[in-house]
Order: C-alpha cells, then structure tokens, then sequence
C-alpha cells in the first residue's frame, strides 16, 4: 500500500512538471521618449508598428516579454532633448531629431546639405541608413552620446515653403523671415535678404500666427497634422527634397544589458520601421497636399528653373560639410560621394552636382 501511494504522488509531481513550461518567459522593462507629441507621424508609428511588431517577433521564441512604457509630448523630454535624454538614461529607446544636433550630429547632415536631389523619403532612408553601416562615422558619434544607433528614419516627402500671404515665386520669399530648423536655414543664404529664423515643428504655427515669421520650410504630412493652412494658406511647391531628421537610438548601458535576441529582433525592427515611416510618407505626400486644400490652402507651382537658380545659388554647403569631417579624419567626402551614388543609382539625380566642389576643398 505504501509503494503505491508513493507512485501516486511521484506521478503527480511529474504530471505537474511536464505542465511547466521549458523556460520562465523574462520581462524587459523599456521606457520609450519623443518629445514630439503623439499624434506625429513617426511617434503614432512607433507605437501602432514599431511596438507590436518587435513584440510579435519575440512571441516566436516567447523566451522574453517587453514592458513598454511610452512618454511622448514633453512629459520627459522636450522635442530637442531626446537626445540628452536617451544619453543620461532618462529613456531607454528614443527617436532623435538630429537636425537639432549638428555639431554633435555632425554626418546626419548628410541629405540636408544636399537639397534638390530627391524628394523621395523612401529613397533618401534607405540611403543614409546604408552610409550609416557602411561607414562607422555616423555610429561613433551616437557612441559619444552613450547610445546604440538603430536606423535612420526620413518622414517628409520634401520640403516645401508655407506662407502667411500670397507667393507666385522664389523671388516672394527676397527680404523675409523664414522659419526653419538646422541646415535648411543654409538654403536661405541662396535668396536675398531672406532672414532665417530657428524654431520647431510644433513652433511653427505660433511663429506664422504672430507675424514672427512671413514663411515656413515643413512638408505636406506635418502641415496637415500641426493644421498650418489655418496661419499659412499659401504653399510655394518647390520640392527642396526629402532629409533625414530622425534616428531610434538605445541609451548604451541598457544596451549591454539585453540578451542577443532581444537586441537581434530591435535591429531588425529598426530597419522595418524605417521603410514603413518612409512608405507612409510618401502615401500621404498626395493626399495631405490635397487636405492642405481642402483647409483653404492653395498651391503655387514652380518652374524647373527657378529650382535650378534656387539650388546653384545655396553656398557650397556640401563640400564645407564634407571638408569639415575630411579634417577630423572622418571620410566625409567619400561619404557625400557614396551617398550622392545611391541616389543616382535609385534614379535620382540632383538639379546640382553636389559633390563638384569636393577637388577645391
């Protein structure tokens, strides 16, 4: 009788454990900032794609769990502090708007210093993001900011220029005040006592309203969603092109800490958000320039020329970006070139030859 009450309890001790599962699944806390608000394109994306997917692909294994915790708008950082912010482990994964960053950021100026080349998000993303990998530059400076690069992200179609009153051409915007953010500022050195004047998305629509600025350099998504047509109904369509302006970093010391699978899955999730941030763009590009006129905006096209006069008239602003890196033994003219080629082997060849005054520098 003993012998038997001992199989019984044997076999339910082993019943119990061939219910356990083979492995705990571990959970990975990851707080999540922008200080852009929710409702931005490549925000709103990271939370519907970004998120599910890099949860999707670790259900296949089931071996870790992510515990996202997502501040957006300000609560943490504002929109130019992702950066601080993702450096002193105030956010673990972050999206930084580099343009705000130029000389700590100093290579992902590399599609803003060469406009009118292609006003293609798609394009311009996969691009950088290749010169990014195929030259460490860029990764070391995230590096000094204690981060891990993931990818480059591109969320406007191109550059176009809103204006609080009526524009007909380029020659509109002689003696104005513009705003702009980081190196587009440089185009306006092609214009006549055009004045640039420095702000950010979310700026922009206080800067028009108050007469603080005649014009506005942002793209037809952002118009659209920040509601630009309501202070600025006039949009000169210049297609000044299509410029990187956010990158997801992971803050390093959390970096270390992850296992391999988790940091193979984000990698891979980074290069997946980009194309899909850039896809969207591009799907949008028609239908917010339409909801720009439905709001009562008007479009004022121009000529190829004029693009052209626009862009031989910018200072050489790549070949000083590439000349800049050159002497701090970075390979910033092998970057422009390699970057210009990608372009042009994607078909798209600029109205000015960027790489042109590289022999003189």
């Amino acid at each position: 009788m003993f012998e038997w009450s001992k199989r019984l309890v044997l076999g339910a001790v082993l019943a119990g454990l061939t219910a356990l599962p083979a492995t705990a699944t571990e959970t990975i806390k990851a707080v999540v900032i922008d200080g852009y608000p929710a409702r931005a394109l490549w925000v709103k994306e990271f939370s519907d794609f970004f998120i599910p997917e890099v949860d999707k692909r670790l259900a296949q294994t089931g071996a870790y769990k992510m515990d996202w915790q997502e501040s957006y708008g300000g609560a943490i950082v504002k929109p130019k502090g992702v950066l601080e912010g993702i450096k002193l482990g105030l956010g673990d994964i972050g999206i930084v708007t580099t343009i705000f960053h130029s000389s700590k950021l100093p290579s992902q100026a590399i599609s803003a210093v060469t406009p009118f080349v292609a006003a293609d998000a798609r394009a311009v993303a996969k691009a950088v993001d290749e010169i990014a990998r195929e030259f460490p530059t860029m990764q070391r400076e995230f590096e000094k900011q204690n981060q891990v690069y993931l990818a480059t992200g591109v969320v406007l179609d191109t550059y176009q220029v809103f204006s609080r009153t009526e524009v007909s051409s380029v020659s509109d915007l002689e003696g104005a005040k513009v705003a702009g953010a980081g190196m587009n500022l440089r185009y306006l050195e092609g214009i006549k006592d055009a004045a640039g004047v420095r702000g950010g998305l979310t700026d922009f629509y206080n800067m028009l309203q108050t007469g603080l600025v005649d014009h506005a350099m942002l793209w037809p998504e952002a118009a659209k969603t920040f509601k630009i047509a309501e202070v600025a109904p006039y949009m000169l369509r210049v297609d000044i092109g299509a410029v990187n302006t956010k990158t997801v970093t992971v803050n390093a010391d959390f970096w270390k800490k992850l296992p391999d699978e988790v940091k193979d899955v984000l990698k891979e999730v980074a290069i997946a958000y980009r194309d899909h941030v850039a896809g969207l763009a591009m799907d949008r590009a028609a239908a917010s320039r339409a909801a720009y006129e439905a709001a009562g905006g008007k479009i004022v096209e121009v000529s190829l020329a004029e693009r052209e006069a626009w862009a031989q008239a910018i200072p050489d602003i790549a070949s000083e970006w590439a000349a800049g890196l050159d002497k701090r033994n970075e390979p910033g003219s092998e970057m422009l070139k390699a970057y210009l080629g990608k372009l042009d082997g994607a078909g798209y060849k600029g109205v000015r030859d960027w790489t042109a005054g590289l022999a003189t520098n």
